[in-house]
This record gives C-alpha cells, structure tokens and sequence, in this order.
C-alpha cells in the first residue's frame, strides 16, 4: 500500500462519475444494515469519499491514510471527523474503539493482509466491512493481478479467525462483511447476498 499510494488529482476521486459507479450511499447501508453503530473507523480513507457518507447516518468519524496529503481534503469535506496519517497495518487506537471499521477498495493495496485484518479485529467491536473490486475484468479499477479472488479472501479470512461473514454483491464491487461479535449477519432482505462460514470451525 505505501508503495501504491494515491499522488493523483484529489478531485478525481470527487468525480460525479466515479461517486455513482461505488455506490457510496449503498455502500454505506449494507454496511449499517441489521446493526446498532454509532463509531467508524475508515482506513485508507483518501478525500474522505466515503466517512462522508458515514457520517450523514449521524455516527462518529474516524479516517486514517497513509498519505498526509489526503488529511486535508478529508477535514474540508467532512470537518467534524478525526482525521490522522496511520497505515492499516498499525491502527493506533486501543482495543474495540470502533463499532465498524471500513475499508474502501484498499485491502487489495495492502503489504500484510494478515496483520490488516488481526489490527481490524482488535480495534472493532462489532463489524468489519471491505469494499473490494470484483475477480473479473472491467473497464475500470486495477489489473486482474491486482485484484483478490474470493478463494483468497476466503483464506485469508478463515486465518484472520473469521466464523462467518457475508459478501454483497453490488454493481460494480463486491462489499465484504465480517462478524466480529455482538451483530446477526444474516438479512434477507440484502440484494445479492451471499453468507459464508469457515470450514474450520
């Protein structure tokens, strides 16, 4: 992730047409569906795209970037939120601070996906959603080498200790949800929803 990180143009990542291709208002209620949140943390948060949208359902925010330039065109767009430079990887916030953390299109970025999703779990109360492109080619998003199959998210997660979670699969991404304690993932009324539990437990 330190090595892929956003140098871009800020506002591209504001662009009308990327806002409606992820779904943030979408992307936000599958992730508060069926649960009690009143804290979020956002990793890899960038122009704070998707805190934003958070924090419009009245919830605490917290957007963490490895990229000190990101922090100030986060605070302008959302000023209330708490905003720092911190890699996924070396969250630095005490156990079960957030009631969800979120990660939106940068868990493929990242340099330890193990050490990722142990940080998550410790920092979370309740839920842990990834918002990840899908394993098929597209117009857009990064080179299929560069995205993660479901057979390796799956591996990752049975390792990281994960009973149960829950894919959604939306348009144009695939929004991941992971049970870590305290919240029903099952929902039928989710589009597209497929639930998952670890073979090895």
């Amino acid at each position: 992730m330190h090595e892929r990180r956003f140098f871009g143009d800020i506002t591209r990542l504001r662009s009308v047409e990327r806002i409606e291709r992820l779904e943030v208002e979408r992307v936000v209620q599958c992730c508060l569906k069926g649960g009690n949140f009143s804290t979020l943390l956002d990793v890899g948060t960038g122009s704070g795209l998707f805190v934003e949208g958070f924090s419009l359902h009245k919830m605490e925010v917290t957007g963490i970037d490895v990229n000190f330039e990101m922090l100030p065109a986060a605070r302008s767009y959302v000023p209330h939120g708490r905003f720092l430079q911190a890699t996924a990887e070396a969250l630095p916030f005490a156990s079960e601070s957030f009631d969800l953390t979120f990660y939106g299109l940068v868990f493929h970025e990242v340099d330890d996906p193990p050490r990722v999703l142990e940080a998550a779990r410790r920092v979370s109360r309740k839920r842990i959603c990834l918002l990840e492109w899908p394993y098929r080619e597209q117009s857009f998003g990064p080179p299929m080498n560069d995205r993660l199959s479901p057979a390796r998210l799956e591996e990752l997660f049975n390792q990281a200790g994960f009973v149960r979670w829950e894919c959604i699969r939306l348009q144009n991404t695939d929004l991941y949800c992971l049970n870590n304690g305290g919240e029903d993932l099952e929902d039928s009324n989710r589009p597209f929803m497929e639930t998952f539990t670890s073979s090895n437990h």
